[in-house]
């Protein structure tokens, strides 16, 4: 039989992980083309979405493409970055805390 008191002490409290937000940034050099290319490769965008987005990037100057908890934000945003320095574009991607 379970002891009532070891189990009364054992209460662990789960916190939600925090959460942070993907965001790109336009340059002059990346192609739109290769903005969509990502955007739907790396981040399981749309091709409408990732369209619209790559617009939103292109007259705003930058958007968020995604809200990930810390370790898919990074692992996304360095896919991201390996990828545009293997085309050689000089793609910016930076990550921020809701």
């Amino acid at each position: 039989m379970p002891n009532s008191k070891l189990s009364n002490e054992l209460k662990i409290e789960l916190k939600k992980p925090k959460l942070y937000a993907v965001i790109m940034h336009n340059d002059d050099y990346t192609t739109m083309q290769f903005v969509v290319e990502v955007l739907i490769k790396i981040f399981n965008k749309s091709s409408v979405e990732a369209s619209e987005l790559m617009m939103l990037i292109h007259t705003a100057g930058n958007a968020r493409i995604g809200v990930y908890t810390y370790d898919i934000a990074v692992t996304k945003k360095l896919l991201a970055d390996k990828m545009a320095e293997k085309m050689e574009f000089p793609l910016k991607i930076t990550i921020d805390e809701e």
